[in-house]
Formats: structure tokens, C-alpha cells, sequence
């Protein structure tokens, strides 16, 4: 900036001068680069989605935006979706509906530019998975922490503090063709515990999972990765897991 207030209206003979450019001239650059970003992952399905409530902090903020991938002809199950890793799926038949999608003005413009890529129907969920097929997940050992196939993870990474592993106890064997998932803010999640009991137990079908989110678009303060998997992801294949 040159100094001088901003003005609400960038007159036109002032177009042709980028240090001249305002404020709000900045939001739709910035739109700008987002539609062209989604054009370059187009050998992807990318679909956008609001997160309204805290059940992912401290990951994922109440209002975040993520990106949800999905390669191209290859479906999310089998070797594309891994143990750590934070999915979108529909709850329909997994689990009761969820919070409706909210958005902010701004972020209409965006979905508007990409509407064929965006999806939000109010029973999407997201969380990060904890047990694929064939993995026996059990709550807890005698420190309280989480056991898949016998060996006991340290979640603090992402869980939110304070947070313990899960108040309620569990022993489950995930079937073939499903996923045992948990949000990362375990006091204040509707997950895959929730259900127990329950025709299907929790357990999410991969054939719901619509994708791996991987990236924050909005706000911009917190545009960048959802990060690793952490020690989930080094945990072996239960042996004989199928898919």
C-alpha cells in the first residue's frame, strides 16, 4: 500500500496498477487461485466440505473447509485408505444424521465457482480412522491407551488436550468391508463408540467413504495440511485382514 486510506471502489484507470490494488480486490484474487488450484487437481475427484462442529479439533476447527481426494477410477477402499488416515463418508446407514453444512458468504462464491465439485448433505462425517478390516481395536490397556492388533498407541499427537483415548470401553473385531473411526476430540465426538450395540455396530462402510481429506482451504490463516497420520500408521495388518 502507497500510504493513503483504502477505497470501497477501485476506479478503472487504476486496473493497470497492482501496488494500487485494494483490499477487497485481494478476497477475489484469492478466489481466483483457489478455482485454479481446483482445476489442476481435476485427474482427481475433489469435492469441498464445511466442518460445523468440534468433533476433529484440534485438527480441525469448527468451520474449517477441507478437501476431500479420491484418485480418479480408483475407489477409497483397499490399499487407498490406511489406518490414521482422517476420511469423509456418509453416515446414512452408519450413523444417525449429522449437523447440517454451514458456510460463510465468501465461501458461496467458491462453491459456486466449483459446484460440480463440491458436495455437503448434512449426514457427512468426518473422522479419522482408527480400524480397518480384520483389526481387533480395543479400549484400553491398563495405561488407557487405544490396542489395535495387540499393540497400544500413544495418540497425543492429535488428540485434544485433555482428551482422554475414550471413556468407553470396547473390544471389537472390524468386519470385512468397514472401518472403526473416531473423531480426534474424543470428549465431544459422535463416532464409531456411539454406536455400539447398534445394527452394524458403529463400523462404517468403505463403500460410503467418499474420501481422505487431506487440506484445510479456509480460513485462510489456516490454509495448509491436515498433517500425518501419526502412530496409527505403523501399526501392522492384522493377519488374514481382508477387505
Amino acid at each position: 500500500m502507497d500510504g493513503t486510506e483504502p477505497e470501497p471502489v477501485t476506479p478503472l484507470s487504476r486496473l493497470g496498477r497492482p501496488h494500487r490494488r485494494s483490499r477487497r480486490g485481494g478476497w477475489w484474487w484469492y478466489a481466483a487461485a483457489t478455482l485454479v488450484l481446483l482445476l489442476l487437481l481435476r485427474t482427481f475427484v475433489v469435492q469441498s466440505f464445511s466442518v460445523p462442529s468440534g468433533s476433529m479439533q484440534p485438527t480441525i476447527e469448527p468451520g474449517d473447509r477441507v478437501l476431500v481426494f479420491a484418485p480418479a477410477g480408483r475407489l477409497v477402499r483397499g490399499e487407498s485408505i490406511h489406518r490414521g488416515d482422517i476420511v469423509v463418508f456418509d453416515g446414512t446407514s452408519a450413523f444417525a444424521s449429522g449437523p447440517p453444512v454451514q458456510s460463510s458468504p465468501f465461501v458461496d462464491v467458491l462453491d459456486a465457482l466449483s459446484s460440480v465439485l463440491t458436495l455437503g448433505s448434512g449426514t457427512d462425517y468426518v473422522k479419522r480412522v482408527v480400524g480397518l478390516p480384520g483389526d481387533h481395536v480395543v479400549c484400553c490397556d491398563s495405561t488407557g491407551r487405544i490396542v489395535v492388533n495387540g499393540t497400544p498407541v500413544d495418540e497425543t499427537v492429535y488428540l485434544n488436550e485433555g482428551d482422554r483415548p475414550s471413556d468407553v470401553t470396547f473390544d471389537v473385531t472390524v468386519p470385512k468391508g468397514a472401518v472403526w473411526v473416531m473423531g480426534d476430540h474424543r470428549g465431544d465426538s459422535s463416532d464409531s463408540r456411539s454406536y455400539l450395540g447398534r445394527p452394524g455396530g458403529g463400523m462404517v462402510p468403505l463403500d460410503d467413504v467418499i474420501g481422505q481429506a487431506t487440506v484445510r482451504y479456509w480460513p485462510p490463516g489456516r490454509l495448509g495440511s491436515l498433517g500425518e497420520p501419526g502412530p496409527l500408521a505403523t501399526i501392522p495388518r492384522s493377519p488374514g485382514a481382508g477387505q
